[in-house]
């Protein structure tokens, strides 16, 4: 079976960071799904904040540094991904959407995720559903049913059954469907020809 590869994109701020401590038990959850299933996945994880400086420099130039292309790539040839940002003032981080703005538009398109979210108080989880969901339905991902979200009391109040593991073990599982029948991203090819030698030809006469 082939292997199916899986992005994590966390967009912590601060090291260590909340926002990849879920990022780490989302990706662990899946891992352990997709070994049930028997469904080779590698992981990838990218952190938006190492790439900070070259988002800003891409916006302004619209030419990615080594380092920001080779993340970049790795998101549009993912199976799926697991996207987890801070929130800050009801909505995403402004690095996590300039990282998403630097994309390609159709890297997304039909494309698994997962999408979960960080903050200070448990009333910012609207935020996943109200900015962090339409932001990738704008760009066509398939996005899981469940989002997870994880207050300062989730990590008090963490346990093998408590509420956060049970959020984050569902949408595991439903990624883990979504990536057994994904048929995988589509990547074209630069040196393809779109224009058979008769019509080049053709075109000559």
């Amino acid at each position: 079976m082939t292997d199916r590869s899986l992005v994590v994109l966390s967009a912590g701020l601060r090291q260590p960071s909340t926002t990849r401590l879920l990022a780490d038990q989302l990706t662990a959850a899946v891992a352990e799904q997709a070994r049930r299933r028997e469904l080779p996945l590698r992981v990838t994880p990218v952190e938006v904040r190492e790439h900070a400086h070259d988002v800003v420099n891409n916006l302004l130039t619209g030419f990615p540094s080594t380092a920001l292309g080779t993340a970049l790539d790795s998101v549009t040839r993912a199976d799926a991904l697991i996207a987890v940002t801070p929130v800050f003032n009801g909505s995403y981080s402004g690095i996590f959407k300039s990282f998403l703005e630097v994309l390609d538009r159709d890297a997304l398109a039909g494309k698994p995720v997962l999408i979960a979210a960080t903050g200070g108080t448990a009333r910012h989880s609207l935020a996943l559903e109200h900015a962090v969901r339409p932001l990738f339905s704008y760009a066509r991902a398939v996005v899981v049913p469940t989002a997870v979200f994880a207050a300062p009391e989730d990590w008090s109040e963490q346990s093998a059954d408590g509420p956060l593991r049970a959020r984050i073990q569902r949408a595991a599982a439903e990624l883990t469907e979504q990536i057994s029948r994904y048929g995988g991203a589509a990547t074209a090819d630069p040196f393809a020809l779109t224009t058979s030698f008769d019509q080049l030809l053709a075109s000559g006469d």
